[in-house]
């Protein structure tokens, strides 16, 4: 079952970027409701050895960000550890970015 879940994770992620990626369109991407710009600005601070502070962009992607969506993939799928991002970091940058919202899985 855990594989069936991880399986149509990967698919819907495959198909949402493939849909965005079309020449000519206008359409926004985002990850639990995350833009592509605000996912590349909160990488440095989720990942590496001695990762960096937030960034004003990434708190502000982050202030909008769907947590239970983030949950998910903290919690059922290795696809975050597969990019480079150490859950563990990315449960912390809510307080970092100084949030009110916080990430409870």
């Amino acid at each position: 079952m855990a594989a069936y879940k991880k399986l149509v994770v990967i698919v819907a992620l495959f198909l949402a970027l493939a849909i965005g990626s079309e020449a000519n369109e206008q359409v926004q991407v985002t990850f639990c409701r995350m833009t592509k710009e605000g996912l590349n600005a909160c990488a440095p601070s989720v990942s590496g050895l001695n990762p960096l502070p937030p960034s004003a962009l990434c708190c502000s992607a982050l202030s909008i960000a769907d947590f239970q969506c983030l949950c998910f993939f903290k919690n059922y799928s290795n696809l975050l550890t597969s990019y480079g991002i150490d859950p563990n970091l990315a449960m912390q940058l809510p307080a970092k970015c100084n949030l009110r919202q916080t990430i409870h899985c």
